[in-house]
């Protein structure tokens, strides 16, 4: 692979934006809308076709459905392959190339179907009353692993038989409880609740069964179990051996879920039997994958338990011999993704990296580090045909969504393959992200993106947004986003200014760490440095400044409310106002405990020190709240506290609450809303065009 594959891609894609920028309309939430959501590209093992999914917006109905698709490695119109159901997802090549596995809702709830390559002949392939999700094929083709949440109990009273599902336990007790009237949750140990949802009485467990039969499904995680669900938001959280012999899954087992990251990796036979723990890492190992010839298991891991934002390194077993290698000690980067060339003589991998994502090289047994491909872009799902000589992967930035895209080894510009996008984006401005760097008080380099506004003219002033990113541990870069849409907002008259102040991921393990227990300190200042530099730009209007977050990013517009009166306006969204409240209300502890250092009655005051709400008497500037009832990472309780004291000290403001919605706001119509009144509320301190945003219609 040439080093420069993607990069020259992406240097005439940002030459064509500006040449026919004057001609094109502002970007807005009703074009976003419009557009296909491209996700979980899937090679065939044959190397011929890509499988992937698209999520589409049905904004009166208030949906996202989504649907399987296929397009040939060598490009070509897309083929639709599912039309029944809401939900289409996960697809899934069988060995042979010759059917697709994938998650269904057309019947009886969510299910694992199969399909042929073309979409013909579909048919059911799990008939769990508790449903079916993320299903995997064996490397033999003849099992699949999938999860269900199940109870716990129906499996121990089988446990003779096997650790057999048995569905009319199952179907019993959920008969049951649907028609229980007493709904009273009872406790008695802490992670009772996570992200939206409080725990009932099932359990997600690990199933395997035959592709061809539904007969006999056994429960590879038998108990009642501390393990958490297994995520399939990122990396896969198991795997089976190229042997199809065993099996490979991640799982938390530490006594108090509530303050521990400490996953391991855990092996059991796919024949059912006892579960070997092989990593006794106190920080969490995840996201485990073997070696094509089978002498390798590769993983991600963390070396610092209880905190979730310790660099990412990746790790090698040698299956042989049992020793472990961390390759990536030389890089002070985060690891993403990673996969392994087909002769296993290479592992690819992704890593963080001052706002880009570039995919890297290197030997299992370590060595040098070879940068693939790099440039303003984020890069993922990198798969491999047969003969290693093509790539196929999804490229995103932050002015263009994701694609799906193929590069071939002997160099050149990669090729999309996906176009499902171009009709809408091709009448539209989006404006590449532009970087400044600025010296922090202590001399550290800062960096920020700038996107600016529709025909934008340097000699005009312009107001400016200020948008801080969550985590604290998060970035800013080139990714695409619906939630915090940049072009949205640079679309309704902004110059838009995303920094990455001491905490943001991408710059080095050290500067993550800056902003453990020191929220308010060099994080503000770093921003405030850049306020002042962006300040003094001469397309900027000084007097016409505005800011907002959403999580710590929402803190952080908290801790502006009293630290200075230089905005005109905040937005704070599911922002942390008070720390002793919402270290006694948040349900992953160890956040909290690792950040400030112990709990609020074990340092009082450092929490008293960085808590938004210590500093009230010194607000000024009018503050939109918004938050979602369901968030149970930063609970609801946190912005009606804000609003509280805002309105107690007469300070303009509005709090908006979503009753159905948690940390984020993910339903369309809700999305629209919180946009909307977003940019109104801004546009009345800063006169800036907010109608763009939908055409008028708001």
């Amino acid at each position: 692979m040439q080093k420069s594959v993607g990069c020259a891609l992406l240097f005439s894609l940002a030459g064509a934006l500006s040449a026919f920028a004057d001609s094109k309309a502002p970007f807005t939430f009703d074009v976003m809308m419009k557009l296909s959501r491209i996700d979980d590209p899937q090679l065939s093992p044959d190397g011929k076709t890509v499988a992937f999914t698209v999520q589409t917006v049905d904004l009166p109905n208030n949906t996202k459905p989504s649907a399987i698709y296929t397009i040939p490695v060598s490009g070509g119109t897309p083929q639709l392959l599912t039309n029944e159901g809401n939900t289409n997802a996960r697809p899934r090549w069988t060995p042979d190339s010759k059917r697709i596995l994938f998650v269904s809702d057309r019947k009886d709830g969510s299910q694992i179907w199969s399909m042929n390559a073309d979409g013909t002949d579909p048919k059911q392939i799990t008939n769990m009353p508790t449903g079916a999700d993320g299903e995997t094929v064996s490397p033999d083709g003849k099992l699949i692993l999938f999860t269900s949440e199940v109870y716990p109990s129906c499996t121990q009273a089988n446990a003779a038989a096997g650790g057999e599902y048995d569905a009319s336990c199952n179907r019993t007790n959920l008969e049951a409880e649907k028609a229980s009237k007493m709904k009273a949750r009872v406790y008695t140990s802490l992670l009772y609740r996570h992200w939206t949802d409080y725990q009932g009485k099932r359990r997600q467990h690990l199933f395997i069964q035959a592709l061809d039969s539904s007969e006999h499904v056994r429960d590879l995680t038998p108990g009642s179990g501390g393990a958490p669900p297994f995520s399939l938001g990122g990396l896969e959280p198991y795997v089976f051996s190229p042997d199809s012999v065993q099996v490979t899954y991640v799982a938390n087992t530490d006594p108090d879920l509530s303050i521990s990251t400490n996953s391991d990796l855990f092996t059991v036979p796919a024949a059912g039997g006892q579960a070997k723990r092989i990593t006794t890492n106190p920080g969490a190992d995840e996201g485990p994958v073997y070696s094509p010839d089978g002498k390798y298991l590769a993983y991600r891991t963390q070396a610092r338990g209880g905190y979730e934002s310790d660099q990412w390194r990746l790790a090698i077993l040698d299956l042989q011999t049992g020793q472990i290698n961390t390759v990536t000690d030389s890089l002070d980067r985060w690891v993403e993704g990673f996969t392994w060339s087909h002769d296993s003589q290479r592992i690819f991998f992704t890593v963080d990296d001052h706002g880009a994502t570039p995919l890297m090289m290197i030997s299992p047994i370590g060595g040098p580090i070879r940068t693939v491909a790099q440039g303003p872009t984020s890069i993922g799902s990198v798969q491999f045909t047969p003969d290693d000589k093509t790539m196929i992967f999804a490229e995103q930035s932050g002015s263009h969504p994701i694609e799906i895209k193929r590069a071939v080894s002997k160099g050149g510009i990669a090729a999309a393959l996906t176009h499902l996008n171009d009709a809408v984006m091709n009448d539209y401005q989006l404006t590449p992200l532009e970087k400044i760097t600025v010296d922090a008080a202590d001399g550290v380099k800062i960096d920020s993106f700038v996107v600016k506004p529709p025909g934008f003219v340097p000699t005009q002033k312009y107001p400016v947004l200020f948008a801080i990113h969550g985590g604290p541990e998060g970035d800013w870069g080139e990714s695409w986003s619906y939630r915090w849409n940049a072009q949205v907002l640079a679309g309704a008259g902004y110059v838009v200014i995303l920094p990455n102040p001491r905490g943001s991921i991408g710059y080095g393990q050290a500067f993550t760490d800056a902003v453990n227990g020191d929220w308010g300190g060099r994080p503000y200042d770093d921003i405030m440095a850049t306020v002042d530099y962006v300040s003094n730009l001469p397309y900027i209007d000084k007097d016409r400044m505005v800011a907002a977050g959403a999580s710590y990013g929402g803190y952080m517009i908290d801790w502006i409310l009293g630290h200075t009166d230089r905005f005109k306006a905040l937005v704070t969204h599911a922002g942390v106002y008070d720390l002793r409240s919402e270290a006694g209300t948040t349900e992953e502890l160890w956040f909290a405990k690792w950040e400030f250092q112990g709990f609020p009655w074990e340092n009082p005051e450092l929490y008293e020190k960085w808590s938004p709400s210590s500093y009230a008497k010194n607000f000024k500037t009018p503050t939109l709240v918004t938050h979602g009832e369901l968030d149970y990472r930063v609970p609801i309780g946190q912005g009606q506290q804000l609003f509280t004291a805002l309105q107690q000290l007469k300070i303009p403001s509005k709090l908006v609450q979503f009753p159905d919605e948690g940390h984020w706001i993910l339903k369309p119509q809700n999305s629209q809303f919180w946009y909307s009144t977003v940019l109104d509320w801004l546009a009345g301190y800063t006169k800036s065009p907010a109608t763009l945003l939908t055409g008028g219609n708001h």
